[in-house]
């Protein structure tokens, strides 16, 4: 077990790839907050799973766009599982449009979420880090950060944002024994997108030429290996690196 006794907040833990990464926590021996919001029966469906599973998990509520919250749920985690030993930033949403479609309700809710929402839940762990001098820091960005894509500016500007922010905080914080990195997924087959792998039929089958794995959409625990590389005392002299899982899209 890589991440025994450890205490972990995995934002976004209720459903796809953040739910992936909790399983996959809980079985290699961490305490996991399972961090919801819209849909909390499926947050406490997850960390129900891990207990079941024999794990240590607890589902808690918080809207992390919003800074108040980030601090509050920190707090309300430390209490109730330790103090926090890692923070998986994975909360993030995805709309999809045109330039002259992006409304600034469009910009500013993928904005709070992904960026802002990552960086104020850093903000709420790190002083208890900086206290122990460890911590693990694992930022969830994407494909879309570190290249383009049509009808996505948005949503490309929020992940490329996270990753230069890794690289930021990595320098920042690596002397107080915190690890910042960043885990970039390719093409996952979540339910976010869901509607465009349902709507257009040879959706997956384009993805799938574009990589030189022939995959079109890689499942959510493909992910979750490279995650608890960096959650783990395996990466403790890993810092601002970012990983790619991507069945090989970003090497063409």
């Amino acid at each position: 077990m890589k991440l025994k006794g450890r205490v972990a907040i995995v934002t976004g833990g209720s459903r796809g790839i953040g739910a992936a990464i909790c399983r996959r926590f809980g079985k290699e021996g961490a305490k996991v907050a399972v961090v919801g919001n819209t849909n909390m029966a499926k947050a406490k469906a997850v960390a129900d799973e891990i207990v079941k599973a024999g794990g240590m998990a607890k589902a808690f509520k918080a809207d992390v766009s919003k800074p108040a919250q980030c601090e509050k749920l920190a707090k309300d985690v430390a209490k109730a599982l330790g103090a926090v030993d890692i923070l998986v930033n994975n909360a993030g949403i995805f709309l999809w449009a045109s330039v002259e479609e992006t409304t600034e309700k469009l910009w500013d809710d993928q904005h709070d979420l992904n960026l802002k929402g990552a960086f104020f839940m850093t903000k709420a762990v790190v002083p208890g880090m900086k206290k122990k001098r460890h911590g693990k820091i694992v930022n969830v960005t994407s494909i879309a950060g570190v290249g383009g894509f049509p009808n996505s500016a948005a949503y490309c500007a929020t992940k490329g944002g996270l990753e230069i922010m890794t690289k930021a905080l990595c320098l920042e914080l690596a002397k107080f024994g915190i690890n910042v990195n960043s885990v970039a997924p390719g093409n996952i087959r979540t339910d976010m997108n869901a509607p465009l792998r349902k709507g257009d039929k040879g959706y997956d089958k384009r993805q799938a030429s574009l990589t030189p794995s022939g995959i079109g959409h890689l499942e959510p625990e493909d992910l979750t290996g490279a995650v608890v590389y960096f959650a783990s005392d395996d990466a403790r002299q890993t810092h601002g690196a970012t990983l790619l899982v991507d069945g090989g899209w970003a090497a063409w």
